[in-house]
């Protein structure tokens, strides 16, 4: 993040440069360099350009104008907002693909594990799974380039697999047990992104989905996961958008709209340049009449505190969590001829009570902005709800009654702190280090064949546990990274850690579908979403 905000030096040399023409404008006309250049002033000139025509003319060294050009925007944009950006021709796939629903690839998850790149699984269908990859292989050769030992990072292992639809790629794998390397030639496809990570019966009323962003398939897929939910006799739905950072401001309305009654304002959105333009619930809903709670955090923003905020502001629904991110702000997208592109915000958006959640930026500077979750623990707002202080001049009242307030993110009806037990001091660090994940995934790579036998979620969840050997071997393992505790610490942890675990395990084998169900068990907010409804 904090790379976007970086100053190169070009950038300093342009400036300087600019400051010297202008003050050689006012102070003496130089014809030896300006022969070939209208003033500055001159209505008819575009500055920047005009600065980097003579940059790359004049200047000492050698300089390259595409990144003069890059950095100059980058540097205009953070004199508007946070959230006003430009993207590179080179970075666009990889920040829009994921909005769009699906990218063109080879069709795998994974992630780079002892600097190589580990397939964690292969997507149903894909090309990948077509030709034989399977979870737990190492890439090691991508098209004869070495892809392990190197140094090898997400975005160079992406770059290398992603490419258009129809073209072929050969890989190389190391497979456990076996003494050579696995050649296959894969031929990339469309392959689709999902944005619902789970959906299940949490008991025979009580329905659980989860999205992780809004995208261009979300509502479908929601919709989809809804009505299977509604099939199965569900009653109450508990929509998790914890940690989702939002997207189409459409999937939000769409969603929404599945919540409210006919004409119920959804959200509105204004610029100075953009003309009010209102969402209305059109009513036909399946969801309309049914118990419903929302689960977020610090990690929601956007489309999702759009959901939030509709349902809060009409009195619809419990929410449930910790206090949203506060983005506030629409960012509408321009396509640049040489394949970037440039978000601009050009609108609010403004809840049904009329509130714009948007936090303030002009004050405290973008870095800060965006370590606003790091400062929520300083100020120990993540512990206790007492420390949030609203403005009362951004106090707004629902139909209902019920006080909300503008101008720092959605606050919950329900407030859940994070939890601090103190005596779960083993479990804490080895979940804050990695150790329990590294070593669930490592696990999973060496009884990778016993547990590909669990091909569904309610076999796995009633056959598999982490035997009292796995987890002296954690206890070991943990250690010999440097952890210090005491038995004690062990003891008062084992439940919980045996519990992470599993689900850690669970997610390895069947992807998000093995690992919700089994964390819930210990996940504080979702336990008191459950409560709310069973007091009912």
């Amino acid at each position: 993040m904090n790379n976007r905000y970086k100053i190169y030096l070009p950038i300093a040399f342009a400036i300087v440069l600019i400051a010297g023409i202008i003050i050689g404008t006012y102070l003496q006309r130089d014809n030896s360099i300006s022969d070939k250049l209208l003033p500055l002033g001159h209505p008819k000139i575009n500055k920047i350009d005009n600065i980097l025509d003579y940059i790359e003319r004049d200047y000492v060294d050698t300089v390259n104008r595409a990144e003069l050009e890059k950095d100059a925007l980058k540097s205009m944009l953070e004199d508007l907002d946070p959230h006003s950006a430009y993207i590179t021709a080179s970075d666009f796939h990889q920040i829009n693909d994921p909005l769009l629903g699906s990218f063109e690839g080879i069709g795998i998850s994974f992630r780079i594990e002892k600097d190589s790149i580990t397939v964690i699984n292969t997507i149903p269908g894909g090309p990948s799974e077509k030709v034989g990859l399977m979870a737990g292989d190492r890439i090691v050769l991508v098209d004869d380039s070495l892809m392990a030992g190197n140094g090898i990072t997400n975005n160079k292992a992406i770059k290398k697999l992603k490419g258009p639809k129809g073209t072929k790629v050969k890989v190389s794998v190391f497979r456990r047990g076996l003494p050579k390397l696995l050649d296959y030639n894969i031929t990339r496809d469309v392959i689709p992104t999902f944005s619902l990570d789970v959906a299940y019966m949490v008991d025979d009323k009580i329905g659980y989905i989860k999205l992780n962003k809004f995208s261009a398939t979300t509502y479908d897929e929601f919709k989809e996961a809804l009505d299977d939910l509604l099939s199965q006799n569900m009653e109450k739905l508990i929509l998790d958008l914890r940690g989702n950072p939002g997207g189409y401001l459409n999937a939000a309305i769409k969603i929404s709209d599945e919540f409210l009654e006919d004409g119920q304002l959804i959200v509105y959105t204004e610029g100075k340049n953009r003309p009010k333009n209102y969402a209305y619930a059109r009513g036909k809903g399946e969801f309309k009449d049914k118990d419903l709670i929302i689960l977020v955090s610090e990690g929601s923003a956007s489309a999702s505190e759009i959901v939030a905020g509709a349902v809060q502001d009409n009195d619809r629904g419990t929410i449930i969590g910790r206090r949203t991110f506060g983005k506030g702000l629409v960012q509408e997208q321009m396509k640049l001829a040489d394949g970037s592109a440039l978000r601009l915000t050009v609108a609010k958006y403004y809840t049904p009570t009329g509130r714009c959640i948007q936090r303030p930026y002009e004050k405290e500077g973008f870095d800060d902005y965006f370590a606003e979750h790091y400062q929520r623990y300083m100020t120990g707002e993540m512990q206790s709800a007492d420390s949030i202080h609203f403005n009362d001049s951004l106090k707004y009242v629902t139909k209902g009654g019920k006080i909300v307030y503008g101008g720092g993110g959605i606050m919950p009806d329900i407030y859940v702190p994070i939890s601090s037990d103190s005596t779960l001091k083993f479990y804490n660090l080895i979940v804050n280090k990695g150790i329990l994940f590294q070593f669930a995934f490592d696990f999973t790579d060496r009884h990778r064949e016993e547990l590909n036998s669990y091909t569904d979620f309610e076999t796995f969840n009633k056959k598999f546990k982490m035997s009292n050997n796995d987890f002296q071997e954690l206890v070991d393992f943990a250690r010999d990274k440097g952890v210090k505790f005491t038995q004690e610490d062990v003891k008062v942890s084992k439940k919980k850690v045996k519990i992470l675990f599993k689900a850690y395990v669970g997610r390895n084998v069947l992807n998000e579908d093995g690992f919700y169900p089994i964390y819930h068990k210990i996940d504080d907010i979702f336990l008191r979403a459950v409560d709310e409804f069973r007091k009912e």
